[in-house]
């Protein structure tokens, strides 16, 4: 990939992570809200989690394999969750959309707004066909910001992952570039 473009929206600017952001992002991660309801994300949520998750973000990034963004608010920049797509599929024009916002700024129609971005950015710069998203079924406010975001629920995937021991059922979204708008 060629390098990635710095979105803008009226209240997000999305970017790099960087080591410096770190320390940050432990805090917000390490909500055991946000490690509740995500796959990827331990808790407790280290330093170390931290710094390897940036540089493997970094590597992805590099390899094609995901296009990561740093959510942060306007007009300071601070650093406030992450979106990104993971899973490029240059052959079938495929991405999944992921996301997460930290506890403080939830309610507010950032995921929302950062969401769009990402989409649009999958569309128009990584030239994607379809790009899917998925959320436990527990956690109905994803797939608030995943409508709004312009996706269309697709169906319900039962028992599909195992969280804490406990397996979750989880809603399947999708858009096609021919329906974004």
């Amino acid at each position: 990939m060629t390098t990635r473009p710095i979105l803008h929206t009226t209240r997000l600017v999305l970017g790099d992570f960087c080591a410096d952001d770190a320390p940050e992002l432990q805090r917000l991660a390490g909500a055991r809200e946000i490690a509740d309801t995500t796959l990827r994300i331990p808790h407790p949520y280290l330093l170390e989690h931290a710094l390897a998750w940036i540089e493997q973000q970094n590597r992805d990034d590099a390899n094609d394999k995901s296009a990561n963004f740093a959510v942060r608010l306007l007009p300071h920049r601070q650093l406030i969750g992450c979106v990104g797509l993971r899973d490029v599929d240059p052959e079938h024009s495929e991405a999944e959309l992921g996301f997460w916002i930290g506890k403080d700024w939830w309610g507010q129609g950032y995921a929302r707004e950062a969401a769009r971005a990402v989409i649009q950015f999958g569309f128009e710069f990584l030239n994607l066909n379809r790009i899917v998203a998925h959320h436990m079924v527990r956690n109905p406010a994803s797939g608030r910001v995943l409508l709004a975001a312009g996706m269309q629920r697709e169906g319900l995937l039962r028992q599909h992952v195992l969280k804490w021991g406990e397996y979750e059922d989880v809603v399947l979204y999708a858009v096609l570039r021919h329906e974004w708008r």
